[in-house]
């Protein structure tokens, strides 16, 4: 299991995922056949009165037969591109976590969206008692954490939140406040791959050398953290500052550094260190033998790893492959050169030879559903003085145009071997926090969608295939219903996608043009950029999930305007009180709660009703694989496909 992100409300680059299981088998060695008989020789009768001698018995020597060798358990596993660095806080790409989910296992993981203890003896919680809140007395020039989440100096003035929960503003003296204290105690028989065990002064270690990185991320959550101590071989304990009701505080345990090999080592110099980025130590399954750059990074069996007793890893020796040329990696699959292909590769390279080698039996292709959704998003509250006309204003509109948009034949069509899967939310069907039976569903119903058009206002005239406006708020009567989809240049998924919308919306009686930008420019900060600068119609891409439920995207409080330095998420400008109390209850709920359960699914019901964008697919995750190669447990809550590397077998 692999977890490799200290916190995913930090958003780093995507670290939550899919994942090989397979079984091997031994070829059976034949047994020798059964000893011949005994058979007597013929004996020659001397005319003599002399004893006949006793008769000898020879044995026919029977042949051995040579068990047929069992082939070694090597696998190469080829990728696009080559880690940067292997150092945990520098792998954001995904060519390293696929490395790391070899070197590692944990520290914390995750199974179907559900958090897992990894190398930890339990998850932390209220009820086992690893987790608890304070009442703790404060005064006036303490470090705390405001009603905003903000670490501050109490002075008059600051609003601390009350052991009841409640907003108290401090005026002098002191007051009194919350404060979180979580326990972490790792399993005692985890050893780094040297033999040395994993300690609690290694995870130590590790948030002191978090906090002398450039990182925002990091140091946002050290700034919240009072204190970070290990007070025995195998117990960590961190401490909140006063005020900071930490929602996700399970996630606050740091991933173990050897503080025996890498002594006291931070920052720029532990970046620099081979040790570290290069053949960094570990307690997983395998350790790294060679690193040969440009080329391949070899590893071998840790023989400490905890698991070795259930007989794992299977593999003798592991290879990752760097092949930037995807028609270059299809080719090496079919000839030996390549055993898995990551889905980088898979999702670049020509489809048809890989269909064709699937065809004739030489390859195979698992995919599952990833944590990836593409979405349609409607510009409905354009920036302000923009000349951009707010076709998407109302929620009857968005709903009309849901019920014209076939997004089965999108899902089957633009996903490259058609295994999307059609979404109805943000959150994906498999996730604890989904909302299923609760969610509003617009099936596609070309003629419901024509009919909510024209009662809207959107009418047809006789002989005219485009809808124009009539006493529409915002939109001068006779506009004609001509919109302008933007998405990214060079992606065929979405040029395929854009193809169906401009089919399904004539349909309608809506036109659409395409226009494609460079993801440079289509991603820009406001006011340049056009998608998040709030001046389009309609506006196709994707978000990448984290663990919880990103309700957070589309708060009133996140349109990119010049208030929020054109840095926010809400581009489409949507707004709503009820969706803000829902998400924001689900987000300040301890993770897993019922209360952040409910409120998070309360905010999915408002969002499918609203549609301020229309969710269209999880885009899969694919791994070309050759024929033996077995066991594939796919898992989109992972951040690698090779999150149980441990468990990868031939079979032959």
């Amino acid at each position: 299991m692999t977890f490799y992100a200290q916190r995913t409300d930090v958003r780093r680059p995507p670290i939550v995922l899919a994942a090989l299981l397979l079984a091997g088998l031994l070829a059976a060695c034949a047994m020798p056949a059964s000893p011949t008989p005994p058979t007597p020789t013929s004996a020659s009768v001397l005319p003599s009165p002399t004893p006949q001698p006793t008769p000898t018995t020879e044995v026919t020597p029977t042949p051995t037969l040579t068990p047929t060798p069992t082939p070694p358990q090597e696998l190469t596993i080829c990728q696009g591109e080559e880690p940067h660095s292997l150092f945990v806080y520098d792998a954001y790409s995904q060519a390293a976590l696929n490395v790391l989910a070899a070197i590692y296992e944990g520290p914390i993981g995750t199974q179907g969206y559900r958090l897992t203890p990894g190398i930890l003896e339990q998850l932390p919680s209220f009820g086992n008692g690893d987790a608890l809140v304070r009442i703790v007395e404060v005064q006036e020039g303490d470090t705390v954490v405001d009603m905003d989440g903000e670490v501050v100096e109490l002075a008059p003035g600051v609003t601390l939140r009350s052991p009841a929960g409640d907003p108290v503003t401090f005026q002098s003296g002191t007051m009194r406040t919350i404060q979180t204290v979580v326990s972490f105690t790792l399993r005692a028989d985890v050893l780094w791959a040297d033999g040395e065990p994993v300690t609690a002064q290694d995870s130590q270690y590790s948030y002191e050398v978090a906090g002398t990185l450039a990182d925002a991320a990091l140091l946002r959550q050290i700034s919240r953290t009072a204190s970070y101590e290990a007070v025995d071989e195998r117990t960590i304990v961190w401490t909140g500052l006063p005020g900071y009701r930490d929602t996700l505080y399970l996630l606050n345990f740091y991933h173990p550094l050897p503080r025996h090999t890498l002594g006291t080592m931070a920052g720029e110099e532990l970046r620099h260190s081979d040790l570290a980025w290069r053949d960094p130590l570990g307690w997983g399954p395998f350790a790294i033998e060679e690193w040969v750059p440009g080329e391949r990074i070899e590893l071998l069996p840790n023989p400490h790893y905890f698991r070795a007793p259930e007989g794992l890893p299977h593999l003798d020796r592991l290879t990752f492959r760097f092949i930037p040329d995807s028609a270059q990696a299809i080719d090496e699959l079919l000839s030996g050169g390549c055993d898995v292909l990551t889905p980088d590769l898979v999702g670049t390279m020509p489809r048809q030879p890989l269909l064709d080698a699937v065809e004739a039996g030489k390859a195979r292709l698992a995919s599952s559903m990833g944590n990836e959704w593409e979405h349609l998003d409607f510009g409905i509250q354009p920036a302000a003085g923009s000349a951009q006309i707010p076709f998407f204003a109302e929620a009857q509109v968005r709903q009309a145009i849901a019920h014209c948009i076939d997004r089965e034949r999108i899902a089957a069509e633009a996903s490259l071997y058609g295994a999307a899967v059609p979404a109805h939310s943000y959150v994906p069907p498999q996730h604890f926090l989904y909302s299923g039976d609760q969610l509003h569903t617009w099936p596609y119903d070309p003629a419901q969608g024509r009919t909510m058009l024209e009662e809207f206002g959107w009418r047809l005239t006789d002989g005219e295939s485009m809808r124009r406006a009539h006493d529409i708020p915002q939109v001068a009567s006779g506009t004609p219903f001509s919109v302008t989809l933007l998405t990214t240049a060079g992606d065929p998924a979405r040029e395929r996608t854009a193809e169906i919308l401009r089919e399904n919306l004539a349909d309608c009686g809506v036109g659409m043009a395409t226009r494609t930008l460079t993801p440079e420019t289509f991603y820009a900060d406001g006011p340049r950029g056009p998608v998040f600068g709030r001046q389009f119609d309609l506006a196709l891409f994707s978000w990448l999930n984290g663990l919880d439920g990103p309700c957070e995207i589309y708060l009133s409080t996140q349109i990119p305007d010049e208030d929020n330095l054109w840095g926010a998420f809400n581009n489409p400008g949507y707004e709503s009180p009820a969706f803000d109390r829902a998400c924001q209850a689900g987000l300040e709920a301890m993770y897993g709660s019922q209360a952040h359960v409910r409120h998070h699914q309360e905010a999915q019901a408002i969002f499918s009703r609203d549609l301020p964008v229309l969710p269209l697919y999880f885009v899969p995750e694919s791994l070309a694989l050759r024929p033996e190669v077995r066991g594939m447990e796919m898992d989109p809550s992972q951040e690698s496909v090779f999150w149980n590397i441990e468990s990868f077998r031939w079979e032959w």
